[in-house]
């Protein structure tokens, strides 16, 4: 098994990764709720708080529609330190590139630096336990995973890479991420360089002495960019940015709509282990030399499934009227036996309208398709349509 590391402090965020839910080694859960370096920021800034991925984070501040929308014309800040940060190295020669490539179906090794790829980490029978970013440093291999899911992924990564791959959990790092049309006009102000960047490509910059660690990426369908930052500078950090007058900050009621939009899938909701890659339209996270090889976990039925086609397909769905429909919403045939699921649903504020993601039988899943959903006693209608429903505009 391989070893973690810990940098942050050595009491309780050691201990919280130490004794996780999966880790073989581990005798208790994770802490229910625990607070982001930004706590006592987002409360001072009237960010209405709630639970989610095991955090106390701000919902709002302002108004879910207000803040979609000034990211969407302008740049909006969020604090997405829940998620996992981690750092995967080598000793004796190892490569982590290599090992990782045994857990997911992407080209790691042909990563450059500064190159970043989403992937996949799969079950032994082919099923996505979280859906990821992976970026080549100079330091090693550096991993974002998702908040809900990361002391379990941690536990699995451990179980199943080799003795001489250390997992560095960087739980002394803030996360942030500015996303919206003007982020690249706020963001170079305050750090020159950072309008070089590309989408999928990162770099270390350097901000008044303290190292920022940033990418080119984000989860709104817009251009933006992630900031990894000590959490010891992430107020001052959040304070420069929201000084700069495109830039507000947004909770999480307007990152799920800016993300159901941009036809992104959220883990837990439209991904689970009981799907694939190929049911979850994720084929472009198998890479051709990949599967060539078919050497990652659960490649036998992922490439069976790839080559027959699922049975079932996560689609995008345009629902008439004014009413949202939301996750658990059934999709039914036309006896009211429910064959499907909406996964992700609620009103579009770009589109003005309600829309979905859900997964329905692959008979169903052409673009143009009518679908029947029923919510609450109540029967929609939808449209299945290609996503994402408010196109990219990521800076290529």
């Amino acid at each position: 098994m391989s070893e973690i590391v810990h940098n942050g402090p050595t009491d309780a965020t050691q201990a919280r990764g130490q004794a996780y839910s999966g880790d073989p080694d581990g005798d208790a859960d994770a802490p229910a709720v625990q607070h982001l370096p930004l706590d006592a920021w987002h409360r001072a800034r009237g960010g209405r708080m709630v639970e989610f991925a095991g955090y106390h984070m701000p919902v709002q501040y302002e108004g879910v529609m207000a803040e979609h929308l000034w990211t969407r014309e302008n740049a909006g800040l969020f604090d997405v330190s829940h998620m996992g940060q981690l750092l995967f190295t080598g000793e004796g020669g190892a490569d982590p590139a290599r090992a990782l490539e045994a857990l997911l179906p992407g080209d790691i090794a042909g990563l450059g630096e500064g190159r970043m790829r989403y992937s996949l980490l799969l079950s032994e029978g082919g099923g996505i336990l979280d859906d990821l970013m992976v970026t080549r440093r100079a330091d090693g291999i550096y991993m974002v995973v998702n908040g809900a899911t990361k002391y379990d992924d941690l536990g699995w990564l451990r179980e199943n890479l080799a003795d001489d791959i250390t997992i560095n959990h960087m739980d002394e790092q803030a996360l942030l991420a500015l996303q919206g049309p003007k982020a690249v006009d706020a963001l170079q102000r305050l750090v020159p360089g950072v309008a070089d960047l590309t989408f999928m490509k990162a770099a270390a910059f350097d901000w008044n002495g303290i190292p920022l660690w940033i990418s080119r990426s984000g989860y709104t369908g817009e251009d933006g960019f992630e900031i990894s930052v000590p959490a010891s500078a992430a107020a001052t950090l959040a304070d420069a940015l929201t000084e700069q007058p495109e830039v507000k900050p947004i909770g999480l009621g307007a990152r799920d709509s800016l993300r159901l939009e941009a036809g992104l899938p959220l883990y837990g909701h439209d991904l689970d282990e009981d799907t694939t890659p190929v049911m979850a339209d994720l084929g472009f996270a198998l890479s051709k030399r990949r599967r060539e090889e078919a050497n990652f976990m659960g490649a036998s039925r992922i490439l069976l499934e790839r080559e027959q086609g699922p049975v079932v397909k996560r689609v995008g769905l345009l629902v008439e009227g004014r009413q949202p429909v939301r996750e658990g919403a059934a999709v039914v045939d036309g006896d009211g036996n429910e064959v499907g699921k909406v996964t992700s649903g609620g009103h579009s504020p770009s589109l003005n309208g309600p829309i979905a993601m859900a997964y329905v039988p692959a008979a169903m899943a052409a673009p143009g398709a009518a679908v029947t959903l029923a919510q609450r006693g109540k029967v929609h209608q939808a449209i299945v349509t290609p996503m994402p429903f408010v196109p990219h505009r990521y800076h290529r």
